[in-house]
């Protein structure tokens, strides 16, 4: 619980986590790798839970091309892309949606596993190509730009 929401996950019977000193302890029965790798993922897990309510996630998306914006109305984002019609997404409970500028959208949240995978979503609706640089990507994303046609010679 935190001053965000309260977030829950279910974890594996072997890996047991306790709270001492406001202080939370992941630990495992042994070191095998199997043990290790469980309580490597779990403690990342409660990592980003305690993360998520306390400040929350944000994923910045960028839209480029020539008539290519975004709006929020309420819950729904809607997204102007170079199809013949609106994309429309619906933002669960616990997801908000926000546009500073027509072209940049902001997907926030308290569970990272879920603001990344609808940023993933929206994404996919138009992917950044590789020759005029159009789509949908994140906001530090590199795209690799190709050269395209160079003509008779």
């Amino acid at each position: 619980k935190g001053p965000k929401g309260m977030l829950s996950q279910k974890v594996n019977k072997d890996i047991t986590i306790s709270q001492e000193d406001g202080t939370l302890h992941v630990t495992r029965p042994s070191d095998s790798k199997p043990h290790r790798a469980m309580h490597g993922l779990y403690r990342a897990l409660v990592n980003n839970m305690v993360t998520g309510v306390t400040t929350g996630f944000t994923k910045v998306l960028v839209l480029e091309g020539v008539g290519y914006r975004a709006s929020v109305a309420g819950s729904q984002l809607t997204l102007n892309v170079g199809y013949s019609h609106p994309v429309v997404f619906d933002a669960p409970e616990t997801i908000s949606y926000e546009t500073p500028a027509p072209n940049r959208i902001l997907v926030k949240g308290i569970d990272k596993q879920q603001v990344g995978a609808i940023a993933a979503d929206i994404r996919a609706t138009r992917k950044p190509e590789p020759y005029l640089g159009k789509g949908i990507r994140y906001e530090n994303e590199k795209i690799r730009r190709k050269e395209g046609k160079t003509g008779k010679k």
